[in-house]
Formats: C-alpha cells, structure tokens, sequence
C-alpha cells in the first residue's frame, strides 16, 4: 500500500532552444517526458541517471522553478526543501553559518532571536557540528562541513520531503560515506522524505528502498535496488549496472 507525499502525473518540462541565426524562431525542446510516479511517506526513493538526462530539471520542475511544465504535481504536504550538488555555491558566501541556517525562520517571521538561536545551535549538533561553527563562514569550512550545514538549513523547519540532488558528487570517498550515513540517520530520527538524485547506482544501492532509471528525459525501468543490480531489465540500465561493478 502507498502513501504519497507527492505524486506527478504525466509531467514534463520545456526548454525553449534558440537557432543558430539572430532572427530564427526559438523551438520548444522537452526535457522532462511525461513522467508519472510518487514519492511515499518516510521513503527514500532514487533516480539515477547520465548528466544531461534531465534529472535536475526534474527536480526544478517538482519545486515549480521551471516555468514551461505541463501535467499535474500535486504536493501533499508543504513544498519540498533541496540539498545541492555544489555546497560552497549554494550558500551565501557573505553570510555565517547561524545566519544560513536560521533564514527560512528570518524569512517566514518566526520566533524571536534567542529561540532562532537555540535551534541553531540543536540543529548544529544534529549534523554533527557544535557552536564553534556558528560565526564562520562558508569559506571557512570543508567541503563536507559545508554540506552538513545546506542540511542543517534545509531541514531545519521540519519538511516532509527533501530534495537532494547529487549531494555528495562534490566530495572525497570517505566524506561521502559520512554525509550519505548523516543523511539516513535524519530521515529515520525526524521522519522525512527523500528524492535523491545520483549519477551512481552504489550510492542509491546504499541509500533507497526504490530506484528509478532515467534517460534522456524518461524512466526506463524502476524497482528495489536488489532487483536492479541482479536482474536489470533495460540495456541502459544494464550498462550502468556494468559501470558500476567497473
């Protein structure tokens, strides 16, 4: 039995492609192809896929950053939070880590100063960093430091769902492991959703109960990660699967 926390239906996303010539009319390309599929309550659910497929328009698309969409999203609860691929261009580089984490409060006019503060400072200790990080900046900070404060911001007004798009592409081996890990151990303590988006089949593998397959702008095949790595039904699919036991 499902319990969608959001659900697409036939959704797709356009771009507008200009020709080569100054006066050519621009065409509409599709980027995002029609897709239909949910997202359950406390489920992890990845989308692999190529550069260039289309994933992180998707992603743009489902948040209602992309202007030309067709189809239906429906949100079941409060718009999704998104983690990024790239940490250090994703905060802002004049701001401290207590000002980036309590901006979502900043923005919607919640709680006074010291409240702001004190869940700062509790949501610090649940990515795994203490109040010495609170005055620094982002140049300041390793890249896995980084990333656990764009988690720490994203999830710090409790979303149902988080977005994370390629969240750990940018980081060595080992900092990987301890953001992936960090990621699990959130979702299961505060009960949220996670779309996340992977070049890699091992991180999903590790990661998710469900994995969907994209290609140039579709879904090719989905299923348990178990299923996929031993018996994937699609020749991309296949070839990814190959790559990765490379």
């Amino acid at each position: 039995m499902t319990n969608p926390i959001f659900e697409l239906s036939n959704f797709s996303v356009f771009y507008r492609k200009r020709g080569r010539s100054l006066f050519s009319r621009s065409t509409r390309h599709e980027v995002v192809r029609g897709l239909s599929f949910e997202l359950n309550k406390d489920e992890i659910l990845g989308l692999v896929g190529e550069s260039g497929c289309g994933k992180s328009t998707l992603a743009r698309g489902i948040l209602g950053l992309e202007p030309d969409c067709t189809g239906q999203v429906i949100h079941y609860s409060s718009y999704p939070q998104m983690v990024f691929q790239d940490p250090y261009s994703s905060l802002n580089p004049r701001m401290t880590v207590e000002r980036i984490i309590e901006e979502p409060f900043i923005i919607s006019g919640k709680y006074k100063k010291p409240e702001r503060r004190r869940r700062v400072e509790e949501m610090l200790q649940q990515v795994g960093l203490d109040n010495r990080f609170l005055s620094r900046y982002p140049r300041e900070l390793s890249g896995g430091q980084r990333q656990r404060v764009s988690i720490a911001a994203a999830i710090i007004g409790r979303p149902q769902v988080l977005i994370a798009d390629e969240p750990v592409s940018a980081l060595d081996a080992t900092t990987q492991v301890q953001i992936l890990d960090l990621l699990l151990e959130l979702q299961r303590s505060l009960e949220f959703s996670i779309l996340l988006i992977s070049h890699n089949l091992s991180v999903v593998e590790y990661m998710c109960s469900r994995v969907m397959i994209m290609k140039s702008g579709k879904i090719v095949e989905s299923g348990t990660p178990e299923r996929i790595f031993e018996n994937p039904h699609h020749e991309y699919t296949q070839q990814l699967v190959i790559a990765s036991r490379g």
